[in-house]
């Protein structure tokens, strides 16, 4: 019996592909902050503050979509919880930074505020590493990375599937809204944590620093998307496709498909905490709210928009999203949860493989249209000759490189 070979592996990008990072890496490295602190505010080309400030939140929200891709368009595990990982690494970063705030806080105490109002004494146990910045590094990819390891193994081990996933991951979401809710909990209550003042010791509203952040976001998000390029491309990254498609036989042929589940249900949610972490400093707040049912159904929304499966989709489907969010919150307000509403069921009745999808048939299409051009030349022709139908050249015969 022959020895099986496997297809060897391809390059990691495209031509295009590889050519298509680099612009977007030269965008965040240099043509923004260009834009932003050398072109004159009076210039048309000049990218606003705000415009930092929101295209960084974007670039959070593209990690959480990605994240959600790899478990939801590549191996089949649809979760509607994603929020609470991205709550929990914002949450990590938030303590940091309230402990850097000092005693410039309104009772000029070593405590947060709020603790003050509370009339506690002392730091809660779980506040304990919160003073340093590489211990908090830590706990913005481990305490994540515990929550879904605990949750999952359980999860898995128990076969849930589908639909009743799904609910679990939201009921474990809104558990977890409604204990950081409790002031009890030392999380700030319903207030959360605001007010920063500074990272590292550095200010953190100032120009510099606020770009700085935009670059490490976009940094970590096109870090982050190469990384999730190479797993799906490795032997790991085709188990899970497989399972996606035929867990049973994948089962039967010896594989364990609990492993590669909570492996990247893993890998995911240490994503979405990283991109809470990076989100919070930019935003300068953060509250249970993160962590309510339709911020984590909005993270699928954006990666069936996109196209799932594809990895560069969700990353699209977020910016199209929350750009469009962006302008209807402020110019239709009372109307936006119906728009996204109608938008998420529009896609699954009309582009069920999103717009990536969509974008992919249309140069099929285009690839197929001369070809098709050629075939009603020909039996124009036979026409005039009068030719049979049969005595046409077959299309197969066609020199190389003849189609586009």
């Amino acid at each position: 019996m022959s020895d099986v070979k496997l297809p060897s592996r391809g390059p990691l990008l495209s031509g295009k592909g590889w050519t298509g990072f680099f612009v977007a890496l030269i965008v965040v490295c240099a043509l923004a902050p260009v834009l932003n602190m050398v072109v004159s505010p009076d210039s048309a080309f000049h990218m606003s503050d705000y415009a930092v400030a929101l295209v960084g939140k974007i670039m959070c929200y593209a990690i959480c979509a990605l994240a959600m891709d790899l478990i939801w368009g590549y191996t089949g595990i649809l979760s509607l919880g994603h929020g609470v990982f991205f709550a929990l690494g914002g949450y990590m970063m938030g303590m940091y930074l309230m402990r850097q705030i000092g005693r410039d806080g309104n009772y000029k105490s070593d405590l947060p505020d709020f603790m003050v109002f509370l009339d506690w004494k002392t730091l809660p146990w779980h506040w304990t590493f919160s003073g340093s910045f590489v211990a908090t590094l830590i706990l913005i990819v481990a305490v994540p990375a515990a929550v879904a390891f605990v949750f999952g193994f359980f999860a898995f081990r128990s076969r849930i599937k589908g639909v009743y996933f799904s609910i679990i991951t939201q009921a474990m979401t809104f558990a977890a809204m409604l204990l950081f809710f409790r002031n009890e909990t030392g999380f700030g209550g319903n207030n959360g944590f605001t007010d920063f003042k500074r990272i590292l010791g550095i200010p953190i509203a100032t120009r510099e620093m606020r770009m700085t952040l935009f670059v490490l976001t976009g940094l970590t998000l096109l870090g982050f998307f190469l990384f999730a390029k190479w797993l799906i491309g490795s032997k790991f990254g085709r188990v899970l496709q497989a399972i996606r498609d035929a867990e049973s036989r994948v089962m039967f042929s010896g594989y364990n498909p609990l492993g590669y589940k909570l492996s990247i249900w893993v890998i995911s949610a240490v994503m979405c905490g990283v991109a809470g972490a990076l989100y919070v400093p930019q935003v300068g707040i953060i509250n249970p709210g993160e962590m309510s049912a339709a911020n984590s159904i909005e993270i699928a929304i954006w990666a069936a928009v996109g196209g799932r499966a594809t990895l560069i989709g969700p990353i699209l489907g977020a910016f199209i999203v929350n750009g469009a969010k962006s302008w209807l919150t402020v110019a239709y307000p009372e109307y936006w949860l119906y728009f996204l509403g109608a938008l998420f069921i529009a896609v699954t009745l009309f582009l069920p493989n999103g717009i990536v999808g969509l974008v992919k048939k249309w140069a099929s299409r285009e690839r197929t249209a001369p070809s098709e051009g050629r075939r009603e030349a020909q039996r124009a022709v036979a026409a005039e000759q009068g030719a049979e139908p049969a005595a046409l050249t077959p299309l197969a015969a066609e020199p190389k490189g003849a189609r586009a």
